[in-house]
């Protein structure tokens, strides 16, 4: 059987080609956001920020109404309430984010069994649901994806400044807390699309480790930043098309492939210090 007939063959079903340009979508946008985490040593904030938005999706559900859509909403109100966590002091804020993630996904639990649907809805966001995403939902998938990669960079430098050294980039001048906000929100807007893709508890891999395989090849935060979209969407594409041929679980397999060229890159950067050494 040839490659082309493979290819064509899968590109035969409408929820294959979905599912592709929603695999790009997504990886592109969760390195955007994730390298400032990064930076930032936040890199688990994506997974707090999932578990909050499991209790939008499951309010939708028990609503009736756009699971995504409300899931947005309630992600970024609980962004926006951990920045300012985080801004009011060291002391409380630990406490405070341990309770708000944790309340996030017992909501989600609670309010799903009170939903029409039940928790069979609710699988498809906790552990990615790819093969099911509509025309609507790549719609809403392209316009946070565009707002993260507008935002990301035309704000990379202020963003930059802030996440490598806060008290620096306040003496400097520039609004911190603003900054602090817009990132927290695009992280949230992230976490909201990947979920469909890799599920709400793979989600922070998507956003680290592209970003962190980019660090072992890149030399300027620049190179790190288009390198990791690069790879995000590689890894991405490649674990779709594997899962449609190996039948495995689409948001498991691509965070697999992004597991494995990370520890590839990081054997192959290894092999000249030992070289050396």
């Amino acid at each position: 059987m040839s490659t082309a007939f493979v290819a064509a063959s899968m590109l035969d079903y409408g929820f294959m080609r979905r599912a592709l340009l929603g695999a790009v979508l997504v990886g592109v946008s969760a390195p955007a956001a994730g390298i400032f985490l990064v930076q930032r040593r936040l890199a688990l904030i994506g997974d707090g920020l999932g578990h909050v938005a499991v209790t939008g999706v499951a309010l939708g559900l028990l609503l009736e109404q756009a699971p995504v859509f409300v899931a947005l909403l309630t992600a970024v109100a609980g962004a926006v309430l951990i920045e300012l966590i985080r801004a009011r002091g060291e002391a409380f804020a630990e406490i405070a984010l341990a309770i708000l993630f944790y309340g996030g996904i017992a909501g989600g639990v609670v309010l799903v069994s009170r939903a029409p649907s039940g928790g069979r809805s609710l699988d498809q966001y906790l552990f990615g649901s790819i093969t099911t995403t509509s025309a609507s939902d790549l719609v809403t998938f392209a316009v946070l994806a565009a707002v993260v990669l507008a935002l990301t960079a035309r704000l990379g430098p202020a963003l930059f400044a802030v996440s490598n050294d806060e008290p620096f980039a306040r003496a400097s001048g520039l609004p911190v807390l603003p900054l602090n906000i817009t990132l927290a929100v695009l992280t949230a807007m992230t976490v909201v699309v990947a979920m469909r893709v890799v599920g709400v508890l793979l989600v922070s891999a998507l956003m680290v480790v592209p970003v962190a395989t980019a660090q072992l090849l890149a030399r300027s935060f620049r190179a790190t930043y288009l390198v990791g979209i690069a790879i995000g969407a590689a890894v991405s594409v490649t674990g779709v098309v594997a899962a449609y041929y190996l039948d495995t679980p689409p948001g498991g397999t691509i965070v697999l492939f992004a597991i494995g060229l990370f520890l590839t890159v990081l054997a192959v950067n290894a092999i000249p210090r030992a070289a050396r050494g």
